[in-house]
């Protein structure tokens, strides 16, 4: 359900660099353009530069591509990466932020990510950070004997001085991994990426250099920004999204992931809003290069060959399940 007013102004973030993440901002920003009209915000496109932690690795965005995002409206906000780069690409969102203008609301988007509908018309309350919650229990993986899940949280946000009693979802039991505040890290937003960014950057290396004994059992990677995230959310007044943001992951957005899984599970309007975004002329010059692209949408074989072999009323519970049935079938392009 939309709001009848559009949203305060936001500022919008997505990471981009040379290859499968240029052509999916291609995608973001022409989908925005066509479902968001309306939106009156700056789409700030952050681009790592090949040096320091992305030192000897191809990260310049194309020519070719930078001119169809400009004519979209983004800007392009270089950013050297100092604590993350190729080593652990996901923290390209963490040192981004700080690229964005102080005080001002914004929302991060993956580049993997559709806008489906106006996104100008969800009910974001920026003083109250959120995330997006189409996640699964990827983290933490309790040992046998323990430490569980609540001493695993507990350790954290007392670590950080947060109150770990008041993150709790007391609707799901002990020991079950919903009752702890966890997140995917595909959206999120705030009021200040200054403060915002500042704090889950020193929190994510303060993790990363010394986990500590309740975390001496769990692997950290990939699932550093999204351990650090909640304690970052918590301790800015945030928490669970609640039926004002349904459009995120609803009718305003779909994080798609890859183009297989796009095909597989998605709404025929995330499928529709695709297909139209691939077909603006310059978009297409450009993505007919790409091999899931032009298996997929342009031969037609994600909508005539993978989806008709999935069935959306009978998914897996789990996204690894998916996967393999889209391996089995021969889809799996990357």
């Amino acid at each position: 359900m939309t709001n009848n007013k559009p949203a305060a102004p936001f500022n919008i973030l997505v990471v981009a660099q040379s290859g499968r993440l240029e052509y999916e901002a291609l995608l973001f920003a022409e989908s925005l353009r066509r479902n968001a009209p309306d939106w009156p915000g700056r789409l700030i496109v952050a681009e790592p530069r090949p040096e320091a932690a992305w030192a000897n690795t191809a990260t310049s965005i194309s020519p070719q591509v930078r001119d169809a995002l400009e004519a979209r409206g983004a800007e392009f906000t270089p950013f050297t990466a100092r604590h993350f780069g190729a080593a652990y690409p996901h923290g390209n969102k963490i040192e981004a932020l700080s690229l964005l203008p102080a005080g001002e609301n914004f929302v991060f988007l993956d580049s993997d990510t559709l806008i489906t509908g106006p996104i100008d018309r969800v009910g974001f309350d920026f003083s109250r950070p959120s995330a997006s919650m189409r996640r699964e229990g990827t983290w933490p993986k309790p040992p046998l004997y323990g430490p569980g899940y609540a001493d695993i949280w507990e350790a954290l946000y007392r670590r950080f001085g947060l109150d770990f009693a008041t993150s709790l979802d007391r609707d799901q039991p002990d020991e079950h991994w919903e009752r702890y505040l966890y997140f995917n890290a595909g959206w999120f937003f705030g009021s200040d990426p200054k403060i915002f960014g500042q704090r889950y950057l020193d929190w994510a290396l303060a993790i990363r250099d010394d986990p500590g004994d309740a975390l001496a059992s769990q692997e950290l990677f990939p699932w550093l920004d999204q351990i650090v995230l909640p304690l970052v959310i918590h301790s800015l007044g945030g928490g669970r999204p609640g039926p004002e943001l349904a459009g995120l992951d609803g009718f305003a957005t779909c994080h798609w992931r890859n183009l297989p899984l796009l095909y597989a599970r998605e709404s025929e309007i995330a499928v529709d809003a695709l297909e139209s975004a691939a077909e603006a002329p310059d978009i297409k010059a450009l993505l007919q290069g790409w091999e899931p692209a032009a298996r997929l949408i342009y031969e037609g074989n994600g909508r005539n060959a993978l989806r008709p072999a999935i069935d959306r009323e009978r998914l897996p519970l789990r996204e690894q399940g998916l996967r393999k049935q889209i391996k089995r079938l021969g889809w799996w392009l990357l």
